[in-house]
């Protein structure tokens, strides 16, 4: 009934700093999960590994009326490989009684 799963979760995340994108990709890895485990019940998901696949920095310049106020604007982004070990309770073996 209840087991333990490994799997691997690609995410990717964006954000204007690096800690935001990072954190964006995080929080992907349990909607992620749930999409591939439909017939499960999750009861924990511990990450195991986390691998950088890429790591991208993009930077524009700003220009107001194309002369004044020059800025940079900086945005991350960042797609990880995250190994996760899963435990589930499998529905698919749970008897239900009809009343």
């Amino acid at each position: 009934m209840k087991q333990q799963l490994t799997t691997t979760v690609r995410v990717e995340g964006k954000g204007e700093n690096k800690a935001a994108a990072f954190s964006s990709a995080l929080s992907q890895v349990q909607r992620t999960v749930l999409k591939s485990s439909a017939s499960n019940v999750l009861l924990r998901i511990e990450p195991q590994d986390v691998k950088v696949i890429t790591a991208e920095e993009s930077v524009k310049r700003e220009k107001f009326l194309f002369f004044f106020l020059a800025r940079e604007k900086k945005s991350y982004y960042v797609a990880l490989d995250i190994t996760v070990n899963l435990t589930v309770i499998n529905t698919e073996q749970v008897v239900f009684v009809t009343k």
